[in-house]
């Protein structure tokens, strides 16, 4: 499927008839199903997750305090979202509830994009994340091999920085610990 809405004023019953081999989510009260994603996004994705894990989410050799999620479902008003990556302060959600999603608006969520899912990710999902107070957003291009780091600022985006390529990097929030930003890269 494609990054048009497939029907407008979609219900959860009506995500919940997509097709399991799509990610399907409602914004601004349209229903949207993308296919899985491809190779390339899936490893930024699963690398990114495992660079953050151990350092945040784990706590070792790194700071600790984070609860970190792929491809979490998440219940913001109305929309219900689907980033690639999201993350909680442990202080604002210290346990995971035993739930099939979390209506707490993450403190950082990251999007890998893809050329089906870049115009969803930014003219959709950003405003939504905007709207409910998402403190930083990453948008991760495995195409372009660029990182780009958003921080909201009264309630709107400001790019911190780009960074390419295949350098180390100090990206916010997680800048105690550096990321090896070829790593993400195939």
């Amino acid at each position: 499927m494609s990054s048009r809405a497939i029907k407008k004023d979609a219900t959860y019953e009506d995500l919940r008839a997509v097709p399991e081999n799509f990610v399907a989510e409602i914004l601004g009260n349209e229903l949207y199903a993308t296919s899985r994603p491809s190779l390339p996004h899936a490893h930024a994705a699963s690398v990114l997750c495992g660079e953050l894990m151990w350092p945040f989410h784990r706590g070792r050799n790194g700071p600790g305090g984070w609860l970190i999620l792929v491809e979490p479902e998440l219940h913001l008003g109305s929309d219900v979202v689907v980033p690639d990556l999201a993350a909680w302060r442990r202080e604002r959600l210290p346990t995971l509830p035993a739930a099939t999603h979390i209506e707490l608006a993450p403190d950082w969520a990251c999007e890998v994009v893809s050329p089906s899912t870049e115009r969803i990710d930014r003219a959709k999902k950003l405003w939504i994340y905007a709207r409910e107070g998402v403190a930083h957003v990453w948008i991760v291009n495995p195409t372009l091999q660029t990182l780009e780091i958003l921080r909201l600022e009264e309630k709107r985006w400001t790019i911190v920085e780009t960074f390419e390529g295949r350098q180390a990097v100090r990206a916010e929030p997680f800048a105690a610990v550096p990321l090896e930003l070829g790593a993400l890269w195939i």
